[in-house]
Protein backbone atom coordinates (compact mmCIF):
# COMPACT_ATOMS: atom_id res chain seq x y z
CA UNK A 1 0.00 0.00 0.00
CA UNK A 2 1.39 3.47 -1.28
CA UNK A 3 1.72 6.16 1.77
CA UNK A 4 -0.96 8.49 -0.10
CA UNK A 5 -3.02 4.90 0.05
CA UNK A 6 -2.86 4.47 3.83
CA UNK A 7 -3.36 8.22 4.50
CA UNK A 8 -6.62 8.73 3.02
CA UNK A 9 -7.56 5.19 4.16
CA UNK A 10 -7.33 6.50 7.95
CA UNK A 11 -8.74 9.38 7.37
CA UNK A 12 -11.70 7.81 5.60
CA UNK A 13 -13.10 6.43 8.74
CA UNK A 14 -13.11 7.43 12.52
CA UNK A 15 -10.05 7.04 14.68
CA UNK A 16 -10.56 3.75 16.32
CA UNK A 17 -10.21 3.87 19.90
CA UNK A 18 -11.16 0.59 20.81
CA UNK A 19 -8.89 -1.36 23.09
CA UNK A 20 -7.17 -3.21 20.19
CA UNK A 21 -6.77 0.29 18.14
CA UNK A 22 -4.25 2.37 19.78
CA UNK A 23 -1.44 -1.26 19.20
CA UNK A 24 -2.25 -0.07 15.48
CA UNK A 25 -2.69 3.41 15.17
CA UNK A 26 1.16 2.99 16.88
CA UNK A 27 2.01 0.54 14.40
CA UNK A 28 1.39 2.84 11.71
CA UNK A 29 3.74 5.67 13.20
CA UNK A 30 6.25 3.21 13.50
CA UNK A 31 6.40 2.47 10.18
CA UNK A 32 7.22 6.26 9.52
CA UNK A 33 5.63 6.38 6.20
CA UNK A 34 3.25 9.39 6.60
CA UNK A 35 3.98 13.09 6.83
CA UNK A 36 1.81 14.43 8.54
CA UNK A 37 0.31 17.98 7.73
CA UNK A 38 0.71 18.59 11.48
CA UNK A 39 1.24 16.85 14.92
CA UNK A 40 -0.09 18.73 17.87
CA UNK A 41 1.10 17.72 21.16
CA UNK A 42 -0.60 17.97 24.23
CA UNK A 43 -4.28 16.10 25.03
CA UNK A 44 -5.83 19.20 27.04
CA UNK A 45 -8.43 21.03 25.66
CA UNK A 46 -5.83 23.69 23.87
CA UNK A 47 -4.32 20.97 21.89
CA UNK A 48 -7.65 19.31 21.71
CA UNK A 49 -9.72 22.74 20.04
CA UNK A 50 -6.39 23.10 17.74
CA UNK A 51 -6.45 19.15 16.66
CA UNK A 52 -10.53 19.35 15.73
CA UNK A 53 -10.13 22.60 13.88
CA UNK A 54 -7.41 21.19 11.96
CA UNK A 55 -9.27 17.95 11.09
CA UNK A 56 -12.22 20.25 10.20
CA UNK A 57 -10.26 21.94 7.72
CA UNK A 58 -9.49 18.86 6.06
CA UNK A 59 -5.58 18.54 7.37
CA UNK A 60 -3.90 15.20 8.24
CA UNK A 61 -3.27 15.81 11.82
CA UNK A 62 -1.90 13.38 14.86
CA UNK A 63 -2.47 14.14 18.33
CA UNK A 64 0.10 13.24 20.82
CA UNK A 65 -0.73 13.26 24.81
CA UNK A 66 2.34 12.24 27.02
CA UNK A 67 -0.24 10.44 29.84
CA UNK A 68 -4.17 10.66 29.31
CA UNK A 69 -6.31 12.65 27.73
CA UNK A 70 -7.28 16.07 30.03
CA UNK A 71 -4.62 14.57 32.29
CA UNK A 72 -3.22 17.65 33.08
CA UNK A 73 -5.15 20.95 33.96
CA UNK A 74 -8.01 20.10 31.75
CA UNK A 75 -9.87 17.78 34.08
CA UNK A 76 -8.86 19.76 37.22
CA UNK A 77 -10.25 23.29 36.62
CA UNK A 78 -12.86 25.10 38.25
CA UNK A 79 -15.55 23.45 35.86
CA UNK A 80 -16.85 27.25 34.40
CA UNK A 81 -17.39 28.40 31.55
CA UNK A 82 -16.58 32.08 32.12
CA UNK A 83 -17.67 35.06 29.84
CA UNK A 84 -14.85 36.99 30.94
CA UNK A 85 -16.50 39.36 33.84
CA UNK A 86 -12.53 39.92 34.60
CA UNK A 87 -11.58 40.95 31.28
CA UNK A 88 -14.24 43.61 31.34
CA UNK A 89 -13.59 44.97 34.89
CA UNK A 90 -10.32 45.71 33.68
CA UNK A 91 -11.22 47.27 30.37
CA UNK A 92 -10.38 44.62 28.06
CA UNK A 93 -13.79 45.06 26.43
CA UNK A 94 -12.88 42.82 23.38
CA UNK A 95 -11.00 39.80 25.21
CA UNK A 96 -14.19 39.99 27.21
CA UNK A 97 -17.03 40.37 24.18
CA UNK A 98 -15.13 37.00 22.53
CA UNK A 99 -15.61 35.04 25.42
CA UNK A 100 -19.11 35.86 26.44
CA UNK A 101 -19.82 34.76 22.61
CA UNK A 102 -17.82 31.65 23.11
CA UNK A 103 -19.40 31.03 26.02
CA UNK A 104 -23.33 31.48 24.55
CA UNK A 105 -21.58 29.12 21.85
CA UNK A 106 -20.76 26.49 23.87
CA UNK A 107 -24.33 26.51 25.87
CA UNK A 108 -25.94 27.07 22.66
CA UNK A 109 -24.35 23.84 21.29
CA UNK A 110 -23.86 21.71 23.75
CA UNK A 111 -26.62 21.75 26.07
CA UNK A 112 -25.58 18.91 28.92
CA UNK A 113 -22.87 19.23 28.59
CA UNK A 114 -21.83 23.17 28.90
CA UNK A 115 -25.09 24.18 31.32
CA UNK A 116 -25.87 27.50 32.43
CA UNK A 117 -24.73 28.63 35.98
CA UNK A 118 -26.45 30.74 38.02
CA UNK A 119 -24.11 33.01 40.11
CA UNK A 120 -25.09 35.05 43.68
CA UNK A 121 -22.53 37.69 44.82
CA UNK A 122 -23.38 39.57 48.05
CA UNK A 123 -22.25 42.96 48.48
CA UNK A 124 -21.44 43.99 52.07
CA UNK A 125 -20.80 47.70 53.16
CA UNK A 126 -17.44 48.84 52.92
CA UNK A 127 -16.37 46.10 50.52
CA UNK A 128 -15.70 46.26 46.76
CA UNK A 129 -17.74 46.18 44.24
CA UNK A 130 -20.70 47.67 45.44
CA UNK A 131 -23.74 47.46 44.06
CA UNK A 132 -24.61 49.93 41.57
CA UNK A 133 -21.26 49.74 40.11
CA UNK A 134 -21.25 45.92 39.51
CA UNK A 135 -24.96 46.18 38.25
CA UNK A 136 -23.47 48.84 35.84
CA UNK A 137 -20.75 46.16 34.54
CA UNK A 138 -23.08 43.34 34.47
CA UNK A 139 -25.57 45.48 32.34
CA UNK A 140 -22.28 45.61 29.77
CA UNK A 141 -21.94 41.62 30.03
CA UNK A 142 -25.71 40.82 29.83
CA UNK A 143 -25.90 43.25 26.26
CA UNK A 144 -22.79 40.95 24.74
CA UNK A 145 -24.26 38.20 25.65
CA UNK A 146 -28.02 39.37 23.98
CA UNK A 147 -29.80 38.46 26.77
CA UNK A 148 -30.55 40.06 30.19
CA UNK A 149 -29.80 37.87 33.72
CA UNK A 150 -28.79 39.93 36.01
CA UNK A 151 -30.94 40.59 38.70
CA UNK A 152 -30.12 42.52 42.26
CA UNK A 153 -32.23 41.49 45.89
CA UNK A 154 -32.12 43.55 48.73
CA UNK A 155 -34.04 41.09 50.95
CA UNK A 156 -35.01 37.30 51.26
CA UNK A 157 -31.29 36.13 50.71
CA UNK A 158 -30.81 34.35 53.77
CA UNK A 159 -34.18 32.56 54.06
CA UNK A 160 -34.95 32.07 50.44
CA UNK A 161 -32.42 32.28 48.33
CA UNK A 162 -29.01 31.17 49.69
CA UNK A 163 -29.30 29.70 52.66
CA UNK A 164 -26.94 30.25 55.49
CA UNK A 165 -25.27 33.10 53.96
CA UNK A 166 -23.73 35.40 55.83
CA UNK A 167 -25.50 38.42 56.07
CA UNK A 168 -23.49 40.61 58.29
CA UNK A 169 -23.39 43.90 56.87
CA UNK A 170 -25.15 42.94 53.76
CA UNK A 171 -26.58 45.48 51.42
CA UNK A 172 -28.14 43.07 49.09
CA UNK A 173 -27.04 40.45 46.31
CA UNK A 174 -26.87 40.47 42.65
CA UNK A 175 -27.68 37.75 40.83
CA UNK A 176 -25.96 36.79 36.82
CA UNK A 177 -24.89 34.01 35.12
CA UNK A 178 -21.99 32.26 33.19
CA UNK A 179 -21.91 28.45 33.04
CA UNK A 180 -20.05 25.17 34.15
CA UNK A 181 -18.97 22.00 32.41
CA UNK A 182 -17.40 18.58 33.00
CA UNK A 183 -13.93 19.73 31.39
CA UNK A 184 -12.59 16.20 31.30
CA UNK A 185 -15.63 15.30 29.29
CA UNK A 186 -16.05 18.23 26.94
CA UNK A 187 -11.99 17.88 25.73
CA UNK A 188 -13.13 13.89 25.05
CA UNK A 189 -16.31 15.85 22.71
CA UNK A 190 -14.15 17.69 21.07
CA UNK A 191 -11.41 14.87 20.42
CA UNK A 192 -14.38 12.66 19.40
CA UNK A 193 -15.14 15.22 16.81
CA UNK A 194 -12.02 15.55 15.52
CA UNK A 195 -11.98 11.93 14.91
CA UNK A 196 -14.97 12.30 13.03
CA UNK A 197 -12.99 14.59 10.65
CA UNK A 198 -10.43 12.07 10.30
CA UNK A 199 -8.08 13.27 12.89
CA UNK A 200 -5.47 10.47 14.48
CA UNK A 201 -5.24 10.72 18.65
CA UNK A 202 -3.63 8.77 20.75
CA UNK A 203 -2.39 8.82 24.29
CA UNK A 204 0.24 7.62 26.82
CA UNK A 205 3.19 8.74 23.88
CA UNK A 206 5.50 11.30 24.90
CA UNK A 207 7.35 14.16 22.61
CA UNK A 208 10.62 13.53 23.75
CA UNK A 209 12.50 15.67 21.38
CA UNK A 210 12.48 17.68 18.33
CA UNK A 211 13.66 16.64 14.96
CA UNK A 212 15.77 19.13 12.57
CA UNK A 213 17.91 18.32 9.71
CA UNK A 214 20.62 21.04 11.18
CA UNK A 215 20.69 23.87 13.43
CA UNK A 216 19.45 26.50 10.48
CA UNK A 217 16.61 24.37 9.15
CA UNK A 218 12.62 24.01 10.51
CA UNK A 219 11.39 21.45 12.84
CA UNK A 220 10.38 18.57 10.90
CA UNK A 221 9.05 16.26 13.23
CA UNK A 222 9.23 14.32 16.94
CA UNK A 223 11.19 11.79 18.64
CA UNK A 224 8.31 9.91 20.41
CA UNK A 225 8.02 7.39 22.58
CA UNK A 226 5.35 4.91 23.82
CA UNK A 227 4.91 4.80 27.47
CA UNK A 228 3.53 1.38 27.70
CA UNK A 229 6.18 -0.43 25.85
CA UNK A 230 8.87 2.17 26.08
CA UNK A 231 9.88 2.20 22.28
CA UNK A 232 10.88 5.08 20.66
CA UNK A 233 10.43 5.88 16.90
CA UNK A 234 10.13 9.59 14.83
CA UNK A 235 7.31 10.82 13.09
CA UNK A 236 7.42 13.72 11.10
CA UNK A 237 5.21 16.72 10.14
CA UNK A 238 5.30 19.90 7.93
CA UNK A 239 4.66 21.76 11.18
CA UNK A 240 4.12 20.97 15.16
CA UNK A 241 2.40 22.09 17.60
CA UNK A 242 3.43 22.66 20.87
CA UNK A 243 0.06 22.76 23.19
CA UNK A 244 1.28 20.87 26.44
CA UNK A 245 0.23 23.98 29.24
CA UNK A 246 2.66 23.28 32.11
CA UNK A 247 4.80 21.72 30.20
CA UNK A 248 5.31 23.93 26.72
CA UNK A 249 9.23 24.79 28.19
CA UNK A 250 10.64 21.29 28.08
CA UNK A 251 10.33 21.05 24.07
CA UNK A 252 11.03 24.84 23.63
CA UNK A 253 14.28 24.23 25.69
CA UNK A 254 14.99 21.28 22.95
CA UNK A 255 15.48 24.39 20.83
CA UNK A 256 17.48 26.39 23.09
CA UNK A 257 14.53 28.73 24.25
CA UNK A 258 14.19 30.26 27.46
CA UNK A 259 11.25 29.30 30.29
CA UNK A 260 8.36 31.53 30.01
CA UNK A 261 5.82 29.76 32.26
CA UNK A 262 5.07 29.96 35.74
CA UNK A 263 3.10 27.33 36.78
CA UNK A 264 -0.07 28.61 39.11
CA UNK A 265 -1.41 25.50 41.51
CA UNK A 266 -5.38 25.82 41.96
CA UNK A 267 -7.14 23.48 44.67
CA UNK A 268 -10.49 22.67 45.00
CA UNK A 269 -12.71 20.67 47.99
CA UNK A 270 -15.31 18.34 47.31
CA UNK A 271 -17.94 18.05 49.79
CA UNK A 272 -21.56 16.47 49.70
CA UNK A 273 -23.72 18.45 48.75
CA UNK A 274 -26.13 17.90 51.71
CA UNK A 275 -23.28 19.99 53.97
CA UNK A 276 -23.62 23.17 51.97
CA UNK A 277 -26.75 23.01 49.71
CA UNK A 278 -26.67 25.97 47.49
CA UNK A 279 -28.66 26.61 44.18
CA UNK A 280 -26.06 29.22 43.00
CA UNK A 281 -22.51 29.76 42.74
CA UNK A 282 -21.54 31.80 46.12
CA UNK A 283 -18.75 34.33 44.99
CA UNK A 284 -16.92 36.14 47.45
CA UNK A 285 -13.58 37.38 48.64
CA UNK A 286 -11.44 35.64 51.09
CA UNK A 287 -10.99 37.73 54.14
CA UNK A 288 -7.14 36.68 54.58
CA UNK A 289 -5.96 38.32 50.76
CA UNK A 290 -9.41 39.29 49.23
CA UNK A 291 -9.13 37.11 46.35
CA UNK A 292 -12.10 35.78 44.83
CA UNK A 293 -13.91 32.14 45.93
CA UNK A 294 -16.93 30.61 45.09
CA UNK A 295 -18.64 27.70 46.40
CA UNK A 296 -20.72 26.18 43.58
CA UNK A 297 -23.15 22.43 43.25
CA UNK A 298 -21.52 20.15 40.33
CA UNK A 299 -22.47 17.16 39.42
CA UNK A 300 -24.23 16.51 42.61
CA UNK A 301 -21.89 17.61 45.56
CA UNK A 302 -21.00 20.89 46.42
CA UNK A 303 -17.42 22.64 45.51
CA UNK A 304 -14.67 24.83 47.07
CA UNK A 305 -12.01 27.31 45.24
CA UNK A 306 -9.81 28.01 44.27
CA UNK A 307 -6.59 28.92 45.28
CA UNK A 308 -4.03 30.61 43.28
CA UNK A 309 -0.17 29.43 44.46
CA UNK A 310 3.40 29.10 42.51
CA UNK A 311 2.96 25.48 42.09
CA UNK A 312 7.15 24.02 43.11
CA UNK A 313 5.57 20.06 43.18
CA UNK A 314 7.51 18.03 41.27
CA UNK A 315 5.79 18.29 37.40
CA UNK A 316 6.31 14.75 36.35
CA UNK A 317 3.47 13.84 39.36
CA UNK A 318 -0.40 14.69 39.61
CA UNK A 319 -0.63 18.34 41.56
CA UNK A 320 -1.96 17.95 45.36
CA UNK A 321 -3.65 19.81 47.90
CA UNK A 322 -1.52 21.11 50.23
CA UNK A 323 -3.05 21.75 54.20
CA UNK A 324 -2.47 25.29 54.31
CA UNK A 325 -4.41 25.15 51.09
CA UNK A 326 -7.20 23.33 52.81
CA UNK A 327 -7.30 25.42 55.73
CA UNK A 328 -7.90 28.82 53.32
CA UNK A 329 -10.71 26.85 51.47
CA UNK A 330 -12.43 25.67 54.79
CA UNK A 331 -11.83 29.26 56.30
CA UNK A 332 -13.54 30.85 53.26
CA UNK A 333 -16.62 28.75 53.26
CA UNK A 334 -17.01 28.78 57.01
CA UNK A 335 -16.96 33.01 57.17
CA UNK A 336 -19.44 32.99 54.25
CA UNK A 337 -21.89 30.09 55.26
CA UNK A 338 -21.08 30.38 59.42
CA UNK A 339 -23.60 28.32 60.62
CA UNK A 340 -22.30 25.47 58.09
CA UNK A 341 -19.15 24.70 60.30
CA UNK A 342 -17.76 22.46 57.81
CA UNK A 343 -14.51 20.47 59.19
CA UNK A 344 -11.61 18.26 57.27
CA UNK A 345 -13.57 15.18 57.78
CA UNK A 346 -16.44 16.66 55.90
CA UNK A 347 -14.44 16.68 52.97
CA UNK A 348 -14.92 13.81 50.09
CA UNK A 349 -12.01 14.32 47.78
CA UNK A 350 -10.20 17.36 46.31
CA UNK A 351 -8.50 18.08 42.97
CA UNK A 352 -5.37 20.33 42.34
CA UNK A 353 -4.86 21.86 38.68
CA UNK A 354 -1.74 23.93 37.39
CA UNK A 355 -2.35 26.61 35.52
CA UNK A 356 0.28 27.11 32.79
CA UNK A 357 0.62 31.07 33.06
CA UNK A 358 2.57 33.31 30.80
CA UNK A 359 4.91 35.05 32.91
CA UNK A 360 5.27 39.06 32.49
CA UNK A 361 8.65 38.54 33.45
CA UNK A 362 9.54 35.98 30.18
CA UNK A 363 13.49 36.40 30.38
CA UNK A 364 13.42 34.42 33.74
CA UNK A 365 13.97 31.21 34.41
CA UNK A 366 11.40 29.25 36.07
CA UNK A 367 13.32 29.19 39.46
CA UNK A 368 13.88 32.88 39.43
CA UNK A 369 12.28 35.05 41.84
CA UNK A 370 9.10 36.20 40.84
CA UNK A 371 8.14 40.08 42.12
CA UNK A 372 4.35 39.62 41.56
CA UNK A 373 1.84 37.89 43.06
CA UNK A 374 0.32 34.95 41.42
CA UNK A 375 -2.94 37.32 40.98
CA UNK A 376 -1.72 39.85 39.24
CA UNK A 377 -0.11 37.37 35.99
CA UNK A 378 -2.46 38.07 33.34
CA UNK A 379 -4.33 34.84 31.82
CA UNK A 380 -4.21 35.54 28.25
CA UNK A 381 -2.74 32.80 25.72
CA UNK A 382 0.32 33.55 23.42
CA UNK A 383 1.76 32.12 20.81
CA UNK A 384 5.57 31.45 19.80
CA UNK A 385 6.70 30.53 16.65
CA UNK A 386 10.40 28.82 16.89
CA UNK A 387 11.50 26.95 13.14
CA UNK A 388 8.04 25.62 12.96
CA UNK A 389 7.27 24.59 16.59
CA UNK A 390 4.55 26.54 17.35
CA UNK A 391 3.78 26.98 20.96
CA UNK A 392 0.92 28.32 23.19
CA UNK A 393 0.16 28.64 26.59
CA UNK A 394 -2.37 30.55 28.92
CA UNK A 395 -5.60 31.28 28.04
CA UNK A 396 -8.84 29.69 29.41
CA UNK A 397 -10.98 27.33 28.88
CA UNK A 398 -14.10 28.79 27.58
CA UNK A 399 -12.01 30.99 24.71
CA UNK A 400 -10.37 27.53 23.89
CA UNK A 401 -11.79 27.56 20.27
CA UNK A 402 -10.51 30.97 19.29
CA UNK A 403 -6.97 30.33 20.88
CA UNK A 404 -6.90 27.23 18.02
CA UNK A 405 -7.75 29.46 15.10
CA UNK A 406 -4.78 31.81 16.19
CA UNK A 407 -2.41 29.02 16.58
CA UNK A 408 -3.45 28.03 13.12
CA UNK A 409 -2.94 31.41 11.56
CA UNK A 410 0.43 31.21 13.12
CA UNK A 411 0.88 27.69 11.17
CA UNK A 412 -0.18 28.47 7.86
CA UNK A 413 3.00 29.59 6.35
CA UNK A 414 4.24 25.83 6.96
CA UNK A 415 0.84 24.44 5.27
CA UNK A 416 0.22 25.56 1.93
CA UNK A 417 -3.55 25.10 1.71
CA UNK A 418 -4.38 26.28 5.06
CA UNK A 419 -4.21 30.19 4.70
CA UNK A 420 -7.09 29.90 2.35
CA UNK A 421 -9.06 26.93 4.20
CA UNK A 422 -9.21 28.94 7.35
CA UNK A 423 -10.18 32.53 5.24
CA UNK A 424 -13.01 30.51 3.49
CA UNK A 425 -14.06 28.80 7.20
CA UNK A 426 -14.13 32.24 8.70
CA UNK A 427 -16.72 33.40 6.38
CA UNK A 428 -18.99 30.59 6.00
CA UNK A 429 -19.20 30.12 9.99
CA UNK A 430 -19.51 32.61 12.24
CA UNK A 431 -21.37 32.36 15.67
CA UNK A 432 -20.23 29.35 15.79
CA UNK A 433 -18.61 26.73 17.88
CA UNK A 434 -18.62 24.31 15.34
CA UNK A 435 -20.47 20.87 17.03
CA UNK A 436 -22.35 18.83 14.52
CA UNK A 437 -26.23 18.38 16.05
CA UNK A 438 -26.51 15.59 17.65
CA UNK A 439 -29.63 13.41 17.63
CA UNK A 440 -30.97 9.79 19.16
CA UNK A 441 -33.22 7.90 16.59
CA UNK A 442 -34.81 5.96 18.82
CA UNK A 443 -37.27 7.09 21.63
CA UNK A 444 -36.08 5.55 24.71
CA UNK A 445 -38.57 6.46 26.39
CA UNK A 446 -37.65 5.24 29.74
CA UNK A 447 -34.82 7.93 29.75
CA UNK A 448 -36.11 11.86 31.31
CA UNK A 449 -35.34 14.05 28.78
CA UNK A 450 -32.86 15.39 31.13
CA UNK A 451 -30.90 12.72 30.90
CA UNK A 452 -30.52 12.37 27.05
CA UNK A 453 -29.75 15.84 26.69
CA UNK A 454 -26.86 14.89 29.23
CA UNK A 455 -25.82 12.24 27.06
CA UNK A 456 -25.94 14.28 23.92
CA UNK A 457 -23.87 16.78 25.67
CA UNK A 458 -21.21 14.33 26.65
CA UNK A 459 -21.06 11.49 23.45
CA UNK A 460 -22.70 13.56 20.84
CA UNK A 461 -23.54 11.17 17.90
CA UNK A 462 -22.34 8.05 19.69
CA UNK A 463 -25.37 8.51 22.09
CA UNK A 464 -27.60 6.22 20.08
CA UNK A 465 -24.75 3.44 20.27
CA UNK A 466 -23.99 4.27 23.87
CA UNK A 467 -27.52 3.38 24.73
CA UNK A 468 -28.52 0.79 22.29
CA UNK A 469 -25.56 -1.29 23.98
CA UNK A 470 -27.13 -0.04 27.41
CA UNK A 471 -30.55 -1.66 26.46
CA UNK A 472 -28.21 -5.18 26.00
CA UNK A 473 -26.60 -4.72 29.79
CA UNK A 474 -28.41 -6.74 32.92
CA UNK A 475 -28.20 -3.13 34.60
CA UNK A 476 -29.35 -1.42 31.93
CA UNK A 477 -29.60 2.49 32.96
CA UNK A 478 -28.74 2.10 35.73
CA UNK A 479 -26.71 5.05 37.89
CA UNK A 480 -23.16 4.45 39.92
CA UNK A 481 -23.83 4.90 43.36
CA UNK A 482 -25.66 8.30 44.07
CA UNK A 483 -24.11 10.21 41.09
CA UNK A 484 -25.89 10.25 37.40
CA UNK A 485 -23.16 8.33 35.34
CA UNK A 486 -24.66 5.28 34.13
CA UNK A 487 -23.12 1.92 34.08
CA UNK A 488 -23.67 1.86 30.84
CA UNK A 489 -20.80 4.78 30.37
CA UNK A 490 -18.61 2.63 32.08
CA UNK A 491 -18.63 0.27 29.91
CA UNK A 492 -18.74 2.40 26.31
CA UNK A 493 -15.37 4.01 27.44
CA UNK A 494 -13.87 1.35 28.01
CA UNK A 495 -14.85 0.06 24.20
CA UNK A 496 -14.77 2.98 22.38
CA UNK A 497 -12.11 5.83 24.45
CA UNK A 498 -8.59 3.85 24.74
CA UNK A 499 -9.06 3.86 28.33
CA UNK A 500 -5.51 2.47 29.44
CA UNK A 501 -5.55 3.06 33.11
CA UNK A 502 -8.43 2.53 35.74
CA UNK A 503 -7.70 6.19 36.83
CA UNK A 504 -8.55 7.33 32.91
CA UNK A 505 -12.04 5.58 33.55
CA UNK A 506 -12.84 6.52 36.95
CA UNK A 507 -11.16 10.25 37.36
CA UNK A 508 -11.53 11.58 33.44
CA UNK A 509 -13.81 9.62 31.44
CA UNK A 510 -16.11 9.60 33.98
CA UNK A 511 -16.27 11.30 37.47
CA UNK A 512 -17.04 9.49 40.19
CA UNK A 513 -13.96 8.94 41.66
CA UNK A 514 -14.52 12.67 42.56
CA UNK A 515 -18.14 11.90 43.32
CA UNK A 516 -18.35 9.13 45.74
CA UNK A 517 -16.50 8.49 49.26
CA UNK A 518 -12.95 6.60 48.88
CA UNK A 519 -12.89 7.46 44.96
CA UNK A 520 -15.81 5.04 44.53
CA UNK A 521 -14.43 2.39 46.44
CA UNK A 522 -18.44 0.81 47.19
CA UNK A 523 -18.63 0.12 43.40
CA UNK A 524 -15.42 -1.47 42.84
CA UNK A 525 -16.89 -4.81 42.22
CA UNK A 526 -19.11 -3.41 39.18
CA UNK A 527 -16.26 -1.88 38.01
CA UNK A 528 -13.86 -4.68 38.06
CA UNK A 529 -16.66 -7.01 36.28
CA UNK A 530 -16.94 -4.01 33.69
CA UNK A 531 -12.91 -3.42 33.43
CA UNK A 532 -12.75 -7.21 33.19
CA UNK A 533 -15.09 -7.97 30.32
CA UNK A 534 -14.20 -4.42 27.75
CA UNK A 535 -10.74 -4.23 28.62
CA UNK A 536 -9.88 -8.53 29.16
CA UNK A 537 -8.09 -7.50 32.55
CA UNK A 538 -7.36 -10.53 34.61
CA UNK A 539 -7.37 -10.71 38.55
CA UNK A 540 -3.61 -9.88 38.45
CA UNK A 541 -3.71 -6.89 36.29
CA UNK A 542 -7.05 -5.41 38.12
CA UNK A 543 -5.20 -5.82 41.05
CA UNK A 544 -2.53 -4.11 39.57
CA UNK A 545 -4.63 -1.50 38.51
CA UNK A 546 -6.25 -1.38 41.65
CA UNK A 547 -3.73 -0.72 44.15
CA UNK A 548 -2.14 2.65 41.49
CA UNK A 549 -5.56 3.90 41.96
CA UNK A 550 -5.92 3.81 45.18
CA UNK A 551 -2.22 5.27 45.55
CA UNK A 552 -3.06 8.56 43.38
CA UNK A 553 -6.65 8.74 44.82
CA UNK A 554 -4.52 9.15 48.32
CA UNK A 555 -1.47 11.18 47.19
CA UNK A 556 -3.55 13.67 44.84
CA UNK A 557 -7.50 13.30 45.33
CA UNK A 558 -7.73 13.18 49.25
CA UNK A 559 -6.71 15.43 52.12
CA UNK A 560 -2.93 15.97 53.03
CA UNK A 561 -1.80 13.72 55.88
CA UNK A 562 -1.13 16.12 58.58
CA UNK A 563 2.53 16.04 60.13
Amino acid sequence: MTRKRTVNLMRNQEADWSPEGRVQVLEHLKNGTTQWDMIVVGGGITGAGIYREAARLGLNVLLLEQRDFAWGTSSRSSKMVHGGLRYLGSGQFGLANDSVKERQNLMNELPGLVNPLPFMMGHYKGVFPGPWIFNKLLAIYDFMAGKRYRKYFNKGIRDFLVPGMNTQNLLGATQFSDAVTDDARLVMRVLHDGNADGGTAVNYVKAVDTLKASASEKVSGLKIEDQVSGEQFEVTAKVVINATGTWTDELRRTLGQKNVIRPLRGSHLVVPFWRLPSAFTVSFFHAKDKRPVFVFPWEGVTVIGTTDLDHKQNPSEESSITQVEVDYLLAAANAQFPDVNLLAHDVRATWSGVRPVVSKNQDKTADASEPNKPSDEKREHAVWDDQGLISVAGGKLTTYRLIALDVLQKAAPYVSTLASKLKQSSRKEKGTSHFKPSFLVSNFIELSSELKKRLLGRYGHHTQTLLSHAQSLENDYQKVGSTDTLWAELSWSCQHETVQHLDDLLLRRTRIGLLLDNGAEAEFYGIKNVCQKYLAWDDAMWTSELKRYQSIIKNHYSLPERE
